[in-house]
């Protein structure tokens, strides 16, 4: 039997537009994976500590505003600081190109931004089940 995998979607900071990651967390449930969405303004603390207490396999984080290479490398830390390093943490929306390396080097795996089709993402947590399966 298939493990169920368990994905929190999350909003960090002060981004108040959730339609994406609202579309994404919706699409993922429909795919048969367990997910969680924190809602919009979450701190990267209170992230990391929704990922750990829900014993999630990934974090997906979705940001609008700009404010990504401080969020998103922030949680990978956390996430590291709590032993937690083996939930895979990947990024979405509106990232430039230029920034996605450092994003990587931080500990965010990937990132999907707009326009990506859901099957993609779909396809990087099926890639990845093995890493998670414990």
């Amino acid at each position: 039997m298939k493990k169920i995998i368990r994905i929190l979607i999350a909003k960090p900071g002060l981004d108040g537009h959730d339609r994406g990651a609202k579309y994404v967390a919706r699409a993922l449930k429909d795919a048969g994976y367990e997910v969680i969405y924190t809602g919009i303004r979450q701190t990267p603390e209170a992230i990391v500590k929704t990922a750990i207490q829900e014993d999630v396999d990934f974090v997906g984080l979705s940001l609008l505003s700009g404010a990504h290479n401080e969020l998103f490398p922030k949680v990978a830390r956390l996430l590291r600081e709590q032993q937690a390093d083996d939930i895979i943490v990947l990024g979405g929306g509106v990232i430039p190109d230029a920034d996605i390396p450092q994003l990587k080097a931080s500990g965010i795996e990937t990132i999907f931004t707009p326009g990506t089709p859901i099957t993609d993402v779909i396809q990087f947590i099926e890639a990845n089940r093995e890493r998670v399966s414990r």
